[in-house]
C-alpha cells in the first residue's frame, strides 16, 4: 500500500470492479442510487452475515480519503475472509456519496505529486504535495449541497437523491455501526461518537500514537457535543438532533438519522496535512484575546478578498462548474460573522492546541472562499496571488506536514475496525 495516491473518482470505480472480478463472490458491487447528475452511487459489500456495517465514504467532495480507505479494507476482507465470519457481519461501503462534488473536486488530484502518480518521474514521485497545489484546485459544495446534511422537515428546499437513497440505504440494513470518513485539510484527527464506546477512546488514542498523527485536543466542529477525552467528542443524551451550520441552514445528519435504528454513528477524520500545535494540552492565559485574534484574522481576510474581488468588475459566473464554485465561495464569504458570534459565545481557545486549531480555521475558511472564486472567475490573476500567498502562509504559520495517504487511510482503518469489535 506504500506510495498508494487518492483515487479519482473514475479510479475508485475501476479499482472496485477489478477486485470483485478478481474474487468473485467474495465481494459483490451494486448501485443505490443515483446523484443529481445521474451518476451511480455504489456500494461494495464484503461478507455475508446477519448483521450489517455502513461505511460512508466521499460525504465531502474534498475529502477523497475515504474512498480509498474503504477499496483497502474491502480488499483486506477480500484476502481474509475469516475477519469478517467470526463477526457475523456483512460490511458495507459506499465508495463516494457525492460523485457530482467529487467530479470537480477531483482535479487537483491529477497533479498531486508526492506519492508516486503514474507519468510522474522520481523527483515528482519523492516531493511533497503542497496546499498552494490543494488549493487552486479547490472546491467543496455549499453547505445545502452536501448530502450527508439533508434540510429538515420544515425546509422547503428538496431533498438531495444521495440523500435519499444513503436514507433508504440506512433504513435498509439497519447497520450496528455506521462509519463517516472525513478529512481535513490541516490540524489533527478526531472521532465523534454518537454514544459512548467503552475502550474506543483509548484504543483511538493509542492508533494515532502509533501512526505520529496529533489529535485535537478539543476539536469544535462538534461545540454541542462532549469532549471525552482529547480527540474524542460524544453526542450527550440530550445533544443536538440537528446541524447548523454557520449559514444558517440546518439539517438532520445523516448519522444523527441512524440512530433510530439503534445504530452508534462514528465520523472519523483524518488530516492531509498535520499540525503537531494542535494537540497541545498546556492552558491558555487569555482566551478571550486568542479568539478575538482569530476573528480578526477571519473577518480581515474577507474583507480583503471582498476588494479584490470588487476590484475585478462585474464579471458573472458562466459555466454550471463557475456557478457551483462561485455560489460556495460566495457563502464562505458571508459566513464570518456567523462564525464569529459562535466564537464568542463558546468557552474556546482554552488550551493552546485549541487556540493553534482556531488560528487555522480562521486562514482555511477566506482561503476556500478565494480558491473557489479564483475558479469561478476565470483564474482572476489578483486571486491567483491572494491564493498562493494565503496557502504558503497557513503552511508556514503551522508548520503544516504532510501525511502519507497510507497513514490516512491506515488511521480511519485500524479505528474502524477497533469500533468494531467493540460493537460487534
Amino acid at each position: 500500500m506504500r506510495g498508494t495516491p487518492y483515487p479519482t473518482l473514475g479510479d475508485l470505480l475501476r479499482r472496485a470492479r477489478a477486485t470483485v472480478a478478481a474474487r468473485p463472490g467474495a465481494l459483490r458491487l451494486r448501485a443505490v442510487g443515483t446523484s443529481r447528475a445521474g451518476r451511480p452511487l455504489w456500494l461494495l459489500s464484503a461478507g455475508h452475515g446477519p448483521r450489517h456495517i455502513l461505511t460512508v465514504a466521499g460525504a465531502h467532495a474534498n475529502e477523497p480519503v475515504g474512498g480509498v480507505t474503504s477499496l483497502s479494507l474491502a480488499e483486506r476482507f477480500a484476502r481474509e475472509p475469516a475477519l469478517l465470519q467470526e463477526s457475523g457481519c456483512t460490511w458495507n461501503f459506499l465508495l463516494c456519496l457525492d460523485p457530482d462534488g467529487a467530479s470537480l473536486a477531483g482535479r487537483w488530484l491529477t497533479g498531486l505529486p508526492g506519492e508516486g502518480l503514474p507519468g510522474e518521474g522520481r523527483a515528482a514521485a519523492e516531493a511533497s504535495p503542497t496546499l498552494r497545489g490543494y488549493y487552486r484546485r479547490f472546491y467543496r459544495p455549499a453547505f445545502a449541497a452536501q448530502p450527508e446534511f439533508p434540510p429538515v422537515t420544515s425546509d422547503p428546499r428538496p431533498v438531495m437523491p444521495e440523500s435519499e437513497a444513503l436514507v433508504r440505504l440506512i433504513d435498509e440494513l439497519r447497520p450496528v455501526v455506521q462509519f463517516s470518513l472525513h478529512g481535513v485539510e490541516v490540524g489533527g484527527s478526531f472521532l465523534q461518537l454518537t454514544r459512548a464506546v467503552p475502550g474506543a477512546a483509548a484504543a483511538y488514542r493509542r492508533i494515532a500514537a502509533d501512526l505520529g498523527i496529533p489529535l485535537e485536543h478539543r476539536p469544535f466542529d462538534g461545540m454541542g457535543w462532549l469532549a471525552e477525552s482529547p480527540g474524542v467528542l460524544v453526542l450527550p443524551d440530550s445533544g443536538p438532533t440537528e446541524e447548523r451550520d454557520p449559514s444558517g441552514f440546518t439539517s438532520q445528519a445523516t448519522w444523527l438519522y441512524a440512530m433510530r435504528h439503534g445504530t452508534v454513528s462514528a465520523v472519523v477524520e483524518a488530516p492531509f496535512w498535520s499540525v503537531a500545535g494542535v494537540s497541545d494540552p498546556r492552558p491558555v492565559a487569555e482566551p478571550r484575546r486568542e479568539v478575538a485574534e482569530a476573528s480578526e484574522i477571519l473577518l480581515g481576510r474577507a474583507k480583503q478578498l471582498e476588494a479584490v474581488v470588487g476590484e475585478l468588475g462585474p464579471r458573472a459566473p458562466e459555466t454550471p462548474e463557475e456557478i457551483a464554485h462561485f455560489t460556495a465561495a460566495r457563502e464562505l464569504m458571508d459566513i464570518g460573522p456567523g462564525v464569529v458570534d459562535t466564537w464568542n459565545s463558546a468557552e474556546l481557545a482554552t488550551t493552546v492546541g485549541n487556540a493553534v486549531s482556531l488560528g487555522v480555521a480562521a486562514r482555511r475558511i477566506p482561503l476556500r472562499a478565494a480558491a473557489m472564486m479564483r475558479q469561478a472567475l476565470g483564474g482572476a490573476p489578483a486571486l491567483d496571488t491572494l491564493v498562493e500567498a494565503w496557502a504558503r502562509e497557513l503552511a508556514n504559520t503551522f508548520d503544516a506536514r504532510w501525511v502519507p495517504v497510507t497513514d490516512q487511510t491506515e488511521l480511519q482503518i485500524r479505528t474502524m475496525l477497533a469500533l468494531a469489535r467493540a460493537l460487534v
